[in-house]
């Protein structure tokens, strides 16, 4: 079958009803597009577990801050379309800032997911977690799916998200898919394509700093120390660092000796684009 591809949040409606009178299972892939590898892996998760698969498109201007790249994100609709039919996608649902926004973002309700929000990502772009809280909050309310597929790149991001729907009681299962990476490590970005060549060759030294930050935990070192060392390294391989936090991964609250489970995340800016990754530890 062919994909359907909507823009209209009640044709998204009634094309869902023949799934869900079936009790079919709905897996959404919430998406900005310029879709590449990483993004067709979690359409491929979302083929796997469910019976529909439906990924949206959406460069949510809520999430962007008046600095920031908004007017400049790579829009490539038609490409994108191409490669999730290849994928067997069944639904594709881009709507326009109207439809999401009928009545404008300024003034209107914003979903806010304190402690987890203002933190990171969130100290250096202040408003983008409220902003991607409330469009993907929206998203599951109009297309109500059973389970919900993001990647574990933007870690904060996941948690997040799995914040809001446990404290709204949303009846949607949030999935997180390992990080998918280029052969010398970096992750896979939109915002990778902002790296000019010379860029590009610097930018898998964000991964490797955090290798060796893991290295470097698994001997004994403390979280502060492994943090200055990950910003030591980033600087020294010409990028420009925003943080190197090593954290608690059910919470992201600042590991101490006992914690077992973490996480270390980092952003840094080279050149345009402004890159993130970050790496499971277990100790």
């Amino acid at each position: 079958m062919a994909m359907v591809v909507i823009e209209d949040v009640s044709e998204l409606r009634r094309c869902l009803v023949p799934w869900r009178r079936s009790n079919r299972p709905i897996a959404l892939v919430p998406t900005m597009g310029n879709l590449h590898a990483g993004h067709l892996a979690l359409v491929r998760e979302a083929r796997r577990i469910a019976d529909c698969t439906l990924v949206s498109i959406f460069v949510n201007p809520m999430q962007f801050g008046p600095d920031e790249d908004f007017g400049s994100y790579p829009r490539t609709l038609e490409r994108d379309r191409e490669l999730l039919e290849t994928e067997g996608t069944d639904l594709l649902f881009a709507p326009s800032v109207q439809a999401i926004y009928p009545h404008g973002s300024q003034g209107r309700t914003r979903v806010e997911v304190p402690g987890l929000s203002d933190i990171l990502c969130g100290t250096s772009r202040p408003g983008h977690f409220s902003g991607v809280a409330t469009v993907v909050c929206k998203l599951f309310n109009m297309a109500q799916p059973d389970i919900a597929v993001f990647g574990e790149k933007d870690f904060q991001q996941l948690l997040v998200i799995r914040r809001m729907v446990e404290d709204l009681c949303l009846p949607v299962e949030v999935r997180g898919l390992a990080t998918v990476r280029e052969p010398d490590g970096l992750a896979m970005s939109s915002r990778n394509g902002y790296l000019s060549l010379q860029e590009r060759a610097r930018a898998p030294a964000l991964y490797r700093a955090l290798c060796r930050a893991s290295d470097h935990l698994h001997k004994g070192l403390t979280a502060d120390e492994v943090e200055a060392m990950g910003v030591e390294d980033l600087a020294a391989a010409g990028l420009r660092p925003d943080y190197f936090s090593v954290r608690r991964a059910s919470d992201l609250q600042p590991a101490t000796t006992g914690d077992q489970d973490l996480v270390v995340l980092t952003a840094a800016y080279l050149g345009a684009a402004r890159l993130i990754d970050n790496l499971r530890v277990s100790r």
